[in-house]
């Protein structure tokens, strides 16, 4: 289905008519939670989170049989500031190995009976060093903003967006920093493992950013400081609200372009979840200002939607529960 948008207009117009939760399934679900076999309350946040779920998806008895995970891949111009271990060129043949099968989360989506995509956006392109410059033009953003949202199936009932592009941590803590203020110090970590030199360069390449650029509106802040991976991570968080299919956001860059929706419209982000909390340094900072509690915690830094593939396994555990054990009246059980 082609994006309902060829403008950064268009695309706030969206975000300000995405739906909300359905209320009656929510309740009917928390109805239903209330009569399983099992004390209340004794399945901890997997309650909640069923009971979250089935309010998206309209039912108060969901399943959970066809998981999304799409990773969106780019090139940034800033990466040639030296602000990642590994060199640009390494975006195309990850990519190379996602489509071969050989990453992590090739493996996590299949143990998790995920389907999954690769989208590259114009890795020969990268976007301009935004220390000179925007990143992207609007119809470049919109372009971005669009391949995210067309790469949702429709028929998904949960999707995870991941990403690769080298250097990336630091248009994602440029826009982080944008956003929630403070220092970019306080936002930038070393990424891929840069050293003490490489951290302090980061900050002070971010910073620069910051000074170029000074414009807080979110959609600006991605157009100028973020990147076409980024921007499609936002676009496809967006079409799955729309289409009421529930997202879990993975780590520090793929919660960066949320956090760009979150600002942009209230509530946008209500049909997400945290999948785990990453050991990039900013990213707990991050989740805290979205309000997101991680479902994991287990120092992952690889991104490519891993953390999230692996949470995918806690969702399913929590919704299998909810909607396959029995009541206490079912199972011919005293409640008490």
């Amino acid at each position: 289905m082609p994006a309902p948008f060829s403008s950064l207009s268009d695309f706030r117009a969206v975000l300000q008519a995405l739906p909300r939760s359905d209320a009656q399934a929510e309740a009917a679900a928390r109805d239903r939670n209330g009569q399983l076999t099992k004390p209340p309350g004794a399945l901890g946040r997997l309650e909640d989170l069923a009971i979250w779920y089935a309010g998206w998806r309209g039912t108060g008895r969901p399943v959970l049989e066809r998981p999304q995970v799409i990773v969106f891949a780019g090139n940034h111009g800033v990466t040639a500031r030296g602000v990642s271990a590994f060199p640009a060129e390494v975006t195309v043949q990850m990519v190379a190995n996602f489509r071969a099968g050989g990453a992590a989360i090739n493996q996590l989506a299949k143990a998790f009976g995920a389907t999954m995509a690769v989208h590259e956006l114009e890795l020969d392109r990268p976007t301009a060093d935004f220390t000179t410059a925007p990143a992207m033009s609007e119809a470049e953003l919109v372009a971005a903003l669009a391949v995210g949202w067309q790469a949702v199936d429709p028929d998904a009932d949960l999707l995870v967006v991941g990403e690769m592009g080298i250097g990336n941590t630091t248009p994602a803590a440029a826009i982080a920093c944008a956003l929630f203020g403070g220092q970019p110090g306080e936002w930038t970590g070393r990424g891929t493992g840069v050293d003490d030199a490489g951290l302090a360069l980061k900050t002070q390449v971010v910073a620069e950013g910051l000074a170029l650029h000074p414009d807080r509106d979110p959609l600006e802040v991605l157009r100028c400081l973020g990147g076409r991976e980024i921007a499609a991570m936002a676009g496809a968080i967006a079409r799955a609200h729309q289409a009421r299919i529930p997202v879990i956001l993975d780590g520090f860059i793929c919660t960066a372009a949320a956090a760009v929706l979150a600002l942009a419209a209230e509530g946008a982000l209500d049909h997400c979840v945290a999948g785990h909390a990453s050991a990039e340094a900013a990213h707990r900072t991050l989740l805290s200002k979205l309000g997101k509690a991680p479902l994991l915690e287990l120092g992952l830094r690889l991104g490519e939607g891993s953390g999230a593939a692996l949470a995918i396994g806690v969702l399913k555990g929590a919704v299998a529960c909810h909607s396959g054990m029995a009541t206490f009246a079912e199972a011919g059980v005293s409640d008490g």
